[in-house]
């Protein structure tokens, strides 16, 4: 498998979060290892990995989590795994989430889209295409309709969809919307430790995939 060059930042980023797996509340710890299950059991059946993750409007947690989820199969070099994100119903990657990914090191890009919801493209490494992120409904292109782990990062978005067609399981790995600080003085605080949190737990996940 070829080597993925991170980008020296993302690389110190990721180190920063591997060594706070502790910091990783207890409770949350068995939907983590329920989703680092779910990936062994693809992998097993040699089957591609394909991870959707929703919250309701697919503008904030959601792509935090498709997009942190990549990162950390990357880094665990898990192989054929694909992530994906969507809402119940579609608005925009907030700005406020791109800044956050900025500020950490990530190389993004607008190329296309509406102008009320343009394509990002998330570059991460220098050897890896670009993660393009947009916000859609979750059933919609290009996400699967079939052969796919749900992962339900709101509440309401859980509530709104106790059923996903298709989906092979559904895990509500929920976040607290980083939202609730919009237009304060905690902003760039709130969006910045919720991206390490999400960080955090993923690569915790992706840890467990190989270690059993």
């Amino acid at each position: 498998m070829t080597e993925i060059r991170f980008y020296a930042a993302i690389t110190d980023f990721i180190q920063q979060r591997t060594a706070e797996f502790g910091q990783i509340e207890e409770t949350r710890k068995p939907l983590l290892l329920e989703l680092a299950n779910y990936i062994r059991q693809c992998k097993t059946k040699e089957q591609m990995v394909q991870l959707t993750f929703l919250c309701t409007h697919n503008s904030r947690r959601s792509h935090f989590s498709q997009i942190w989820a990549k990162v950390a199969a990357d880094y665990y070099q898990i192989g054929a795994l694909k992530t994906f994100s969507g809402g119940t119903e579609a608005t925009a990657m907030n700005e406020r989430v791109v800044e956050s990914l900025r500020r950490i090191g990530m190389d993004i890009q607008v190329d296309g889209g509406s102008t009320s919801n343009p394509n990002y493209l998330i570059h991460y490494a220098e050897n890896q295409e670009s993660l393009i992120c947009f916000s859609k409904v979750y059933d919609s292109d290009p996400n699967p309709s079939r052969n796919f782990a749900a992962i339900m990062t709101c509440s309401s978005a859980d509530r709104a969809c106790p059923v996903v067609p298709g989906c092979d399981a559904r895990l509500p790995i929920r976040y607290e919307d980083p939202k609730v600080s919009d237009g304060t003085d905690r902003e760039h605080a709130t969006y910045d430790e919720r991206s390490r949190q999400i960080c955090r737990e993923m690569l915790f996940a992706m840890s467990q995939v190989t270690n059993h």
